[in-house]
């Protein structure tokens, strides 16, 4: 364990991380919980489903630029240093979130107002390719090698509380406002918040150091000036393992912390405030069971740590779907909180082998790439996908079969990597 001074530094730490990190995931939360709203203000003229689609590809395109921004500020990170591309990336963020806030609608530009809604996404997507792999980087270098993911676990703490607190503010504007009040000016309160989060987060993120690995690196100069070519040379096996056990990092995450309130309002037929509440209560929960999964993992490993999460999947997705589509407040609070628990795991133990994976002269980059390549694909289109394949199946359990079948995608990538929880970080070559 840390001394007390350590610790000390540490609590820095996570909280620089996890303050930037909680700003980046509230941005993305808020636009996947007013889905429905902001279909009709930029997508109206169609079916309520077609325009919903729409809003969800809008959500999708702006994950194709994350690997774009993972590799941007991978090698920025790799270069520069972890804290400077981390106070660039929040910066990003919250300027393009306060944007769509800002926007006006289709009835007063025409097609040019989802013409920018998009650039503006886009714009978080670049930054978010560059966040969270970085993020996760900055702790573990501080962290001790054998409490890795129980310190790491804030991360997905401050993630979850992040949608939680999206939840409950788009809640309040539900209750306080009319529903014509929430439709004209209410849906873009949550989105200007943004500019206060993010510069907050840079000050905090601003005032740390580098981490001792990094700086080590610089003192005996063998900072890695070609990051990407030296990530895809060396490592490229390693990044596309991890890439496939992420999927379902990716898919089980969106699943739960987007979707689920669209699913309960399209599918259950709960109104936006109950469907909202149930998502609060779920992801507090998750939340709270972050730092268990940190130490389940650190204790058991992270290979079974991982089959653990496909084994969840297979075992809980369908009860937990069945239970979100009664309709009855309880039920479908137990239906969100079976699946936090693939969820949460499989965030906690993804930060660490982010890390643990790669060494330090590229551990940025090859980090980034790992995490945005399975985020682009299966986590931005997980809304969109869940959405079509309940058009075209006819089923409303069509989103666990796709769960289902990722998940064993999944176990199949993620056996193939070393158990690496006891590894020294600068040991990692």
């Amino acid at each position: 364990m840390p001394d007390r001074a350590e610790q000390q530094v540490l609590f820095k730490v996570i909280l620089a991380a996890s303050v930037g990190n909680f700003v980046e995931w509230f941005d993305f939360a808020v636009y996947g919980f007013l889905a429905t709203v902001i279909a009709q203000h930029f997508f109206p003229g169609s079916s309520a489903d077609i325009s919903l689609l729409k809003t969800f590809a809008v959500f999708a395109v702006a994950f194709a630029f994350r690997p774009l921004g993972g590799v941007v500020f991978g090698m920025l990170g790799d270069r520069i240093g972890r804290k400077r591309t981390l106070a660039i990336t929040i910066l990003l963020m919250a300027g393009a979130t306060t944007l769509i806030g800002l926007l006006p609608d289709y009835a007063s530009i025409g097609l040019a107002a989802p013409l920018l809604l998009t650039l503006a996404r886009c714009v978080q997507g670049f930054s978010a390719g560059g966040e969270y792999a970085g993020a996760c980087a900055y702790v573990m270098e501080h962290a001790p090698s054998h409490h890795r993911a129980r310190y790491g676990s804030f991360l997905p703490v401050s993630t979850f509380s992040a949608f939680a607190c999206a939840a409950v503010l788009v809640y309040a504007l539900n209750q306080w406002l009319s529903p014509q009040a929430l439709a004209e000016w209410g849906w873009r309160l949550p989105f200007l918040i943004a500019a206060p989060l993010g510069l907050v987060g840079w000050y905090l993120r601003n005032r740390l150091a580098e981490t001792p690995a990094f700086q080590a690196l610089e003192q005996r100069q063998q900072t890695e000036h070609a990051p990407l070519r030296q990530a895809f040379s060396s490592h490229g096996r390693p990044i596309v393992w991890l890439s496939a056990f992420i999927s379902v990092t990716a898919l089980s995450f969106y699943t739960f912390t987007t979707y689920l309130s669209t699913y309960l309002q399209q599918v259950a037929g709960m109104s936006r405030g109950n469907a909202l509440l149930v998502s609060v209560l779920s992801l507090l929960f998750a939340a709270l069971l972050c730092p268990l999964a940190g130490r389940y993992s650190d204790r058991v490993g992270r290979r079974r740590s991982m089959a653990t999460v496909c084994g969840l999947i297979v075992l809980l997705i369908f009860p937990s779907f069945w239970l979100a589509q009664s309709g009855q407040l309880w039920l479908v609070v137990l239906g969100g909180m079976l699946q936090a628990l693939p969820a949460v795991l499989s965030g906690v133990v993804t930060a660490p082998l982010l890390s643990e994976s790669f060494p330090t002269r590229i551990r940025y980059t090859a980090g980034a790439i790992s995490y945005n390549l399975a985020y682009t694909v299966f986590g931005g289109t997980a809304p969109l996908m869940a959405t079509w394949l309940i058009d075209v199946s006819g089923s409303h359990l069509a989103p666990a079969v796709y769960l289902m079948l990722v998940a064993l995608l999944a176990l199949a990538g993620g056996l193939r990597l070393p158990e690496t929880v006891h590894v020294r970080l600068a040991e990692v070559s």
